[in-house]
């Protein structure tokens, strides 16, 4: 038996914002929460009571209100996530290639906010970001094992994010078993990824395209630099053109599975460094180092406005140090994952270091996350991956 959805209304402005293609309704928004319980499926009602949709319901969250639907859904149920979700892997379908793992639910991208899905081979690793679909792990579970038969599914609950609903931050099976070690195929190599503890869900998926693009600008015979390598992503693509590959990061666990992700698939030309970027470059650059492409792809220096110029100046320095590296018509790689660092001011920052290195640059591409990650168009936040690639003309 199902019962009314309870009724949350809301101000003009948030009926606006949703009417404007976005899904987050804010707390200052909300005129009266009525019944509504921590995690509910709720109806969105206007200061004249016109339905506006359905959304989960925060009790802690700035984001009080995410839409799920426009439409006046009875429930929020396993039917109603194994559609959306058929939907999500339908888009998947049409655009991943050659590879076993892929971001199969991309929260707001595919109208599930909340929620991330990510396949590795017949195992799945979800997140769930939001009172509503924490609420909603066993009914995800079924729609998963409905759909997939899946090996394992593990929620990686460990996002800082979930401290903001009042969750807490956890690991845990939630059907099947896991192994320490998954193995997975993508762009031609061969990887080990752990699910319960690598970075992110494993490792980074929404590179994988740029980790394509990176390796058509490498020569056989060429030298290459991965900064922030983690598990070597650009570093093993680049390895398969490249005669050396130098790939730096501070982490020795992410090394120690970079390492080994080389040996799996017989690359042996690259030297893995052990220390901080920012204080490793420089001792290159008196060596009189040079290489022909350099990759620049820190974790995100800001996590909020307030600090998003004293994040340029961090993303300047590192990228005007990669220049100092790079010879007469080298590659430069400069990548950021900060919402909050548009791609305008990435330009910007990365053209400074160009006229401060007195290296003239020219833009080749830029790129954003893999198209497993769709961007919402009318939702900014879901675009967050920026990748330029540029040349030193002179």
């Amino acid at each position: 038996m199902s019962f009314p959805l309870p009724i949350v209304r809301v101000n003009r402005r948030a009926a606006d914002r949703l009417a404007s293609g976005h899904l987050w309704i804010f707390a200052s928004d909300v005129v009266e929460r009525g019944e509504a319980k921590p995690g509910d499926a709720v109806r969105i009602v206007d200061g004249r009571g016109r339905s506006l949709g359905v959304a989960h319901y925060s009790s802690q969250s700035q984001i009080t209100l995410r839409l799920l639907s426009r439409h006046s859904e009875a429930s929020i149920d396993t039917a109603f996530l194994r559609g959306r979700i058929e939907a999500a892997q339908q888009l998947r379908t049409q655009l991943v290639r050659d590879t076993t793992a892929y971001r199969l639910v991309y929260a707001d991208g595919d109208l599930l906010p909340g929620l991330i899905v990510d396949r590795y081979g017949e195992y799945f690793v979800a997140q769930l970001l939001d009172q509503g679909m924490d609420r909603l792990a066993g009914e995800i579970t079924a729609a998963l094992t409905d759909l997939y038969s899946p090996a394992g599914i593990v929620a990686r609950n460990d996002s800082p994010v979930r401290a903001k609903e009042g969750l807490p931050i956890e690991t845990k099976v939630l059907a099947g078993t896991i192994p320490r070690e998954v193995g997975i195929a993508m762009n031609g190599l061969a990887l080990g990824v752990d699910l319960l503890e690598g970075q992110k869900t494993g490792i980074f998926l929404d590179q994988r395209e740029n980790y394509l693009a990176v390796r058509r600008y490498a020569q056989p015979g060429g030298r290459a630099l991965d900064c922030f390598t983690a598990t070597g992503g650009f570093a093993l693509h680049l390895a398969t053109v490249c005669a050396s590959v130098e790939a730096v990061d501070s982490s020795a666990a992410a090394l120690e599975k970079a390492r080994e992700n080389a040996a799996k698939n017989g690359l042996e030309n690259i030297a893995f460094q052990k220390a901080d970027v920012l204080e490793y470059l420089p001792g290159l650059v008196s060596a009189h180092r040079v290489f022909d492409v350099v990759v620049v792809d820190p974790p995100a220096f800001t996590k909020s406005r307030d600090s998003v110029e004293g994040a340029a100046r961090g993303y300047k320095e590192v990228n005007l140090r990669a220049l100092r590296l790079l010879r007469k018509g080298g590659i430069l790689v400069s990548c950021s994952c900060s919402h909050h660092m548009t791609e305008a001011h990435l330009l910007e920052v990365v053209a400074q270091a160009g006229l401060d290195s007195g290296k003239r640059l020219r833009v080749l591409e830029r790129r954003t996350q893999a198209q497993d990650h769709p961007i919402l168009l009318t939702m900014a936040e879901t675009a967050y991956l920026k990748c330029l690639i540029v040349q030193v003309v002179d």
